[in-house]
């Protein structure tokens, strides 16, 4: 629902500047690129914790590496800090040699 406090609130950010104003829109469309770049990552994650789930080991091992390389990608690019991504690895590689 809009309200009339959101219509000014919103009002009261718009740049004036043109340079500005473009600026708003390059930095919406990169977050929208991230936020898809790093929704991807989780979901092949979550397809790895579903291999695991199912006992399926072969498809555990397969998701485990398109997860890795994912996960590589996105410190690569640089929408995920390369300590997070060294975490979730670690976490990773600990649950797969659980399940062997």
């Amino acid at each position: 629902m809009i309200t009339l406090l959101s219509i000014v609130e919103e009002v009261k950010r718009l740049p004036n500047i043109k340079s500005a104003k473009k600026r708003v829109l390059v930095s919406e469309k990169k977050a929208e690129t991230n936020k898809a770049f790093v929704t991807t990552v989780k979901t092949t994650a979550k397809k790895f914790d579903k291999a695991l789930e199912e006992g399926n080991k072969e498809a555990a091992q397969a998701a485990y590496k398109a997860a890795v390389k994912k996960i590589d990608t996105a410190v690569s690019k640089g929408y995920v800090h390369k300590n997070t991504a060294a975490r979730k690895k670690s976490q990773m590689t600990k649950k797969l040699n659980a399940a062997e």
